[in-house]
This record gives structure tokens, C-alpha cells and sequence, in this order.
């Protein structure tokens, strides 16, 4: 075998040497300088390993604290944007430490750290604030929470709420370290104050404050609801609130009440409701819709008092402002608004009222003989005694001490009261028992005035009437006597009218002014009420409810009534050949006399025929009182009236004492309501016109008639009628009277378009 042949590399040794510029060959020198050559790229690749291995050290440890940096910087802005601080407290050292985030001066948030022995608890708190700690620290509770007054920066005590764990312990496992978050909670305590005094407050309140749901269901409820109603909280809670509703109201009163708060937010208004126990008690209520701030849905809060009491005090009140409490009967107050209202019915009907004004004669020797008791007594017995005399239905008031008056309505004349006056001075002749064992005698000096013969106002009549009954007096007591010297000027101004009254016609001095009437339902002008006027060449200027008494009383009234259904007719055809309206009526007014005369019913239709007009064209109307005191003929008459086609109307009604089962039979068309109950319908103190007026409006619309409102003066009273469903409305606020061509101008105008009120500042016809 061969000598050995010595391993050989798979590389030639060129290729191997030939990165590192040493080429293979046999000069040993060579190789060496390879070799050296390696060594030192050798050592050169691990500097570079180790350079790169600290770079990327460098990296991460750049790294790891911008990430140190950023979080850093959250919790800078978690500190500052909750507006808390970062607190830890050394249990051993006994020391605090504070951390706040601020904004700095290159407006970035720089951390600022105090370190303090003294934690500045208010001294009322710390006691507490130690208690809660030890129970943490037992492990009673999960985590440190106290609420406690610390001294701020500024020196002002502020309420801080303190949360916090234990972060550091001993070998032992006790707790050596405690850190956690404090924040500003003094805007928090004062709304929870607020809040609490809100609840105190109304849990004290005297009204009841009930919060309902949409459906009015109880929500909540404060306890005056408790006493006022009679049911505990949770009786009531998730019931209706119908559960308090009782039967003084109709169904439809509550169900509009619900719906006016559904549609306005709010409703205030007097309701009846009803306790636990039965009893009824009238509240004053105001309900307001609000949101609730958490789910925003709708809640109702229904405030309620309980006026039950005031209102009876009210009442008393009243009743003491306008009657006396000695004898029970009107005061002078009650007796100057019963006159004005007898005058204003007096006026109406063309009738007379007296006033009778006595004095008790001798009175001053009872009360200094007998005494106060006994004079008191008398004055009982008197009232009694003068109340039985005139008769029910007649006022009999006390005006003051020992002065006693009487009302006397609807009378024809003065021979009347002189009547009454003696059957009441005959009266008093026989002794007034006081108890079972003392009687008093005592007669009355009474003086009489009369309207419109002595004064067209209360306190004239009262003043003349007073100035009579002293002249009573001066004639020995006793006695009655009339104002005579009123009485002398007044009559001859009466013959001076009546003697002109009959020259009136011939010397045209009538004149008749129209009054419009809007029909409601659509503002079309319906009708016009034809008005007589009197402009006399010698008495000037005389009102209608001077001188149509007068000429009812004479009999003139029959021609002066042909010449008005003459005129209005004659009017109302001119009217309608220069374009008015072909359904406007013309309504003129009929007195007692006139309707008993058989021949009106020939005479109206002779008229409508001269002058061309339908018969639906013309409505009579005719007083409450002319149908009630004339009931049986009325009848016959008013359906002659029906057959010709003509309508009839009731005016002033509600003024009389008619029989609404009597009207009912009677062929009537029209009620017209009288303006004594619509000068009240808008105020807010005046139900009792607004109910009357409602109620008149419902029995009309029963008994198939239609509504007139006689004087509508306001915006007011007209919205009222229109919501109460009245069909026509007549008075200033619509328009006053108007001579013929005024009223001619404003229908067309009115058709037109151009509006149907006249200016109110405009002088009447």
C-alpha cells in the first residue's frame, strides 16, 4: 500500500483564503498573514455583535421609558381631567403624601408632590376619619372610603372624599403603606344639602305635593297628601288618580282637567275630591308637567290645598259684609245692591219700586231704661215682625242701630207703598213679644221714595227717603210720608213728556236707531234689533226708559208701536235692494199693551206685505214678564204669530219668574239672555252669572230655541260665549246702534269683508 495521503478540504484552499485577499501557495509568510488577517476580522465581527447588542439595549431601554413617560403622562391627565389627587400614607412615619397634577409653565402637566406630618383633618372629623381606618385595617370593610373636611391650600376648610388600599406590608402582613385617590366634593355636598333640604322641605310643606305618572297614576307623595286625604302612601301608589274623585263633579270635569294638562303642561282650578273616610273637601289645585331628569319621560306634579275651611270663612265673611248678625237680615251694603238691581229691573219693565226707610220712635229710652240686652232684643222682634208683614219675597234690611228699610218691587204706583207703609204701622200696634215674660211696645216713622218718581240711583233713594221719614217724625211720629216736593217736579215733567208724546209722531221727532247682531257660528250678521228713539224739540233728547213707560202707560205706545213695525220694515226692504243680505231679520220690540190688542197679528202681516218682505224677515220680541202676566192671551197670540210665519224672542230673560214648562209650550224661536248675566261671565270672581248663562245656553239648545247674549262689551265675555256654544251675540263690542244709513254701510262693509265691529269710540245713534 501507498504512504497516506493527507485529508484534503472539498474547498481548494484558494477559494477559502480568497475572501480575505491571501492567495494559496507554498510561501509560508503568507499564510501567516491570512491567518493574522482573520484573527482580526474575527474580532472586529464581535466588537460589531457587541455594539449592536448595546444598541438595541439602548433602544429598549429608550423605549421602556417613553412608555414609563406615557404612562406617566395618563396618569398626570387621568389626575388632572378627574380633578383628584394621588395620596400615599405611611403608617410607621406617620406621614402623608400628596401628588397633584397641574398644568405647568410650557403648558404641560407637571406632577407635584408634598410630603406632610400633619394630614390637616378638621377636628369634628377625626375621629371618624380614624374610626374608618381601623376598620379597613381589621378588614371589616373591602376598601379605605371616608368623607372629611381638610384645609386646602388657600386656608379654607373643603370636603375631600378619600378612597384607598393597602400597597405595602410587613413580614407580619400588617399594613405599612395605604395609597389612593381624594376628591373635591364640596359642589357634591352642597346639591345633596340642597337636596335634603329640598326633601325636608317637603315632607313639612302644608300642601300636598303628589308626582304622577303619564297615566296619572301616583308616583310619589308627600305627607300632607296623607292628611289631607286620608290615605298612607302605599295605598295610593300605582292607583289612579280618580281614586279621589267624588260625585259634586261631573265625569267630564275630570276628563277635561286631564285633558287641558295633557295639552298645556299645566292646570290650576278649584276641584272637589273626596277623603278615605267619605268626606268631601275642595281643594285648589296646580298641576305642572316637568321631565324626569333620568329617563325623560313625562310626570305630572300636583300641588293641592285644602280650602274647604277658607272657603267657608269666606263665605261668612260674606255673608258678614252684606248682613247684619243681630237681626240676620241685609245690611246696607246688601240693601244699595238689591236697589240697584231693582232699578235695573224696574227700568226694564216700566214698573215702580218704592223705598220705605223707618225709625224706631223712643228706641234711645229702651236701651237707657232697659239696657243694651233688651234693646237688642226689641230689635230681633222688629226684624220678625216688619219680615211678616211685608211677605216673603220683598227686602227688609237693617241699615243701622234703631233704622230699619223696606223694598217694594214691581208696584204701579206710589198708593202702594203708602199701603204697606199703614199695614205696617198697624202692626206695630200690638206689642212685640221678646221671651215668654216680656213684651215691648214701640211704633216705627216711616218716609217713602219712590223710582223713577223721587231718583233714578240707591243712594238718592235712600237720601230722600231719610229726609221723608224725618218729616214723619217732625209730624208726630207714627206716621208715613211720601217725598212730595220730588214728587211735585216730577210730575210735571212726566205731563210735559206725555203732553210731547203725542205730538211725537206728527212732529217726526222718532227715529229708530239698529243694533247688529253676530251670529257666532260664522260671523255672518243675522240680525239687527230695530231701537225706538225720541228727540223731543221742547225735553230734548229722552231715553227710552223714561218715556216708553210712559207711553204704555197713556196707551200711545199702540201708535207709536204701528210706526215702528212700519218703519223697520220699510228700513229693511231698502236695505235689501242695495245688497244686503237676503237672510238679515229685523227684530222690534212689542209691549203688553200691543200684544192684547186683537188686530197686531193683521197689522204685522199689512206691513210685510206693504213692503214686500217674507215673513221670516221680521222676529217680535216680547218681554219675560209681558208673557208671564198676560200667559193665557200670550199663548192664542203667539200662535196667530206662527201660523203668519213671523218668530217670536224672550227678552231679558232670566230677569222674571217665568215657567220654563210653560215657555216650553209656547211657540217661541229665540231667547235672549239678558245683559245683567253677561256683564259677568268673564270675571273671575262672578261664577254665578257664568253658570247661569251656561245653563240658559243648554236649555235652549234642549228645547230646540236659539241663544241671544244681550250686551257683549268685551272680547272676553265674547270668547266665553263662543266656547259656551251661543249662537248670536248683540251688543257694543260688536257694534253700537246705528242711525239707518250708518248700520246700511256697515252690513255692507260686513259682507264685504271688511269687519264686523264698529269703532267703539264712535258716538251710538
Amino acid at each position: 500500500m501507498g504512504a497516506p495521503s493527507t485529508p484534503r478540504s472539498p474547498w481548494p484552499a484558494g477559494l477559502l483564503l480568497a475572501p480575505l485577499g491571501v492567495h494559496a501557495g507554498n510561501d509560508g509568510n503568507g499564510i501567516n498573514d491570512g491567518l493574522i488577517l482573520l484573527l482580526a476580522m474575527l474580532v472586529l465581527l464581535l466588537a460589531w455583535l457587541a455594539l449592536e447588542v448595546h444598541r438595541r439595549r439602548a433602544r429598549d431601554q429608550q423605549a421602556h421609558l417613553r412608555l414609563l413617560q406615557e404612562r406617566e403622562q395618563r396618569l398626570r391627565l387621568a389626575l388632572w381631567a378627574s380633578n383628584e389627587l394621588y395620596w400615599q400614607f405611611d403608617l410607621r412615619a406617620r406621614t402623608l403624601e400628596i401628588t397633584r397634577a397641574a398644568p405647568g409653565q410650557a403648558d404641560d402637566l407637571a406632577m407635584h408632590t408634598v410630603l406632610d406630618d400633619d394630614p390637616r383633618i378638621h377636628p369634628d372629623d377625626l375621629p371618624g376619619v380614624r374610626d374608618r381606618l381601623v376598620a379597613y385595617l381589621r378588614g371589616e370593610t373591602p376598601i379605605f372610603v371616608s368623607e372629611h373636611r381638610i384645609r386646602g391650600e388657600n386656608g379654607q376648610w373643603q370636603w375631600m372624599r378619600a378612597r384607598g388600599r393597602a400597597i405595602a406590608h410587613d413580614a407580619a402582613g400588617r399594613v405599612l403603606r395605604l395609597a389612593g385617590t381624594a376628591r373635591n366634593i364640596d359642589a357634591l355636598r352642597e346639591m345633596e344639602s340642597q337636596q335634603q333640604i329640598a326633601a325636608e322641605v317637603l315632607r313639612n310643606m302644608a300642601e300636598s305635593v303628589a308626582v304622577l305618572d303619564e297615566q296619572f297614576k301616583f308616583v310619589a307623595a308627600n305627607p300632607a297628601f296623607s292628611r289631607m286625604s286620608g290615605y298612607e302612601l302605599e295605598e295610593v301608589i300605582g292607583k289612579d288618580t280618580s281614586l279621589l274623585n267624588g260625585d259634586r263633579h261631573p265625569p267630564e270635569f275630570y276628563q277635561q282637567a286631564r285633558q287641558a294638562i295633557r295639552e298645556h303642561a299645566s292646570w290650576s282650578g278649584e276641584m272637589w275630591q273626596r277623603r278615605k273616610d267619605g268626606r268631601d273637601f275642595l281643594c285648589a289645585m296646580q298641576c305642572n308637567a316637568i321631565d324626569d331628569p333620568g329617563t325623560r319621560r313625562r310626570l305630572y306634579v300636583l300641588v293641592t290645598s285644602d280650602i274647604t275651611e277658607r272657603r267657608r270663612i269666606e263665605h261668612e265673611l260674606r255673608y258678614l259684609a252684606n248682613y247684619d248678625p243681630l237681626t240676620n237680615l241685609p245690611n246696607r251694603t246688601q240693601l244699595t245692591e238689591r236697589l240697584s238691581h231693582a232699578i235695573v229691573q224696574a227700568r226694564r219693565s216700566g214698573r215702580r219700586l218704592a223705598l220705605l226707610f223707618l225709625d224706631l220712635d223712643n228706641f234711645k229710652d229702651i236701651n237707657d231704661s232697659q239696657g243694651h240686652a233688651t234693646g237688642d232684643r226689641v230689635l230681633r222682634a222688629v226684624a220678625r215682625r216688619l219680615q211678616d208683614v211685608v211677605g216673603p219675597g220683598r227686602t227688609v234690611a237693617r241699615i243701622s242701630g234703631d233704622e230699619f228699610a223696606v223694598v217694594l218691587e214691581d208696584i204701579a204706583d206710589g198708593a202702594e207703598a203708602d199701603q204697606c207703609a199703614q199695614r205696617i204701622i198697624e202692626a206695630f200696634e200690638a206689642p212685640l213679644h221678646l221671651d215668654d215674660r216680656h213684651e215691648a211696645t214701640i211704633s216705627p216713622s216711616i218716609g217713602i221714595s219712590l223710582f223713577p218718581d223721587h231718583a233714578q240711583v240707591p243712594t238718592d233713594l235712600l237720601k230722600h227717603a231719610d229726609t221723608a221719614m224725618y218729616r214723619a217724625k217732625r209730624g208726630g211720629k207714627r206716621g208715613h210720608v211720601r217725598y212730595l216736593q220730588e214728587m211735585e217736579t216730577d210730575s210735571r215733567r212726566r205731563a210735559g213728556l206725555i203732553a210731547a208724546l203725542r205730538r211725537a209722531i206728527e212732529r217726526d221727532e222718532l227715529h229708530l236707531a239698529y243694533q247688529p247682531e253676530l251670529r257666532l257660528a260664522d260671523g255672518r250678521i243675522a240680525a239687527v234689533e230695530a231701537l225706538l228713539r225720541w228727540d223731543s224739540a221742547e225735553h230734548g233728547s229722552i231715553a227710552p226708559d223714561e218715556f216708553i213707560p210712559l207711553a204704555e202707560e197713556t196707551g200711545l205706545i199702540v201708535p207709536i208701536g204701528e210706526w215702528v213695525l212700519d218703519a223697520a220694515c220699510r228700513t229693511l226692504a231698502g236695505w235689501r235692494r242695495a245688497g244686503v243680505d237676503p237672510r238679515l231679520k229685523v227684530s222690534i220690540n212689542v209691549s203688553a199693551l200691543q200684544l192684547l190688542r186683537s188686530e197686531l197679528p193683521d197689522a204685522v202681516a199689512a206691513a210685510l206685505r206693504r213692503h214686500g218682505l217674507p215673513a221670516s224677515a221680521l222676529e217680535l220680541e216680547l218681554t219675560e214678564s209681558v208673557l208671564m202676566d198676560n200667559a193665557a192671551l200670550a199663548g192664542d197670540r203667539l200662535r196667530a204669530f206662527r201660523d203668519l210665519g213671523v218668530s217670536i224672542a224672550v227678552d231679558d230673560f232670566g230677569t222674571g219668574y217665568s215657567s220654563l214648562s210653560y215657555l216650553h209650550r209656547l211657540p217661541i224661536n229665540t231667547l235672549k239672555i239678558d245683559k245683567a248675566f253677561i256683564d259677568g261671565i268673564a270675571s273671575p270672581d262672578d261664577h254665578e252669572d257664568a253658570t247661569i248663562t251656561t245653563t240658559v245656553i243648554a236649555m235652549a239648545r234642549t228645547l230646540g230655541l236659539q241663544v241671544v247674549a244681550e250686551g257683549v262689551e268685551t272680547a272676553a265675555q265674547l270668547a266665553f260665549l263662543q266656547r259656551n256654544a251661543c249662537d248670536i251675540a248683540q251688543g257694543y263690542w260688536i257694534s253700537r246702534p246705528l242711525a239707518a244709513d250708518a248700520c246700511l254701510r256697515f252690513l255692507l262693509d260686513a259682507q264685504a269683508g271688511a269687519g264686523a265691529r264698529l269703532d267703539r269710540a264712535g258716538a251710538p245713534a
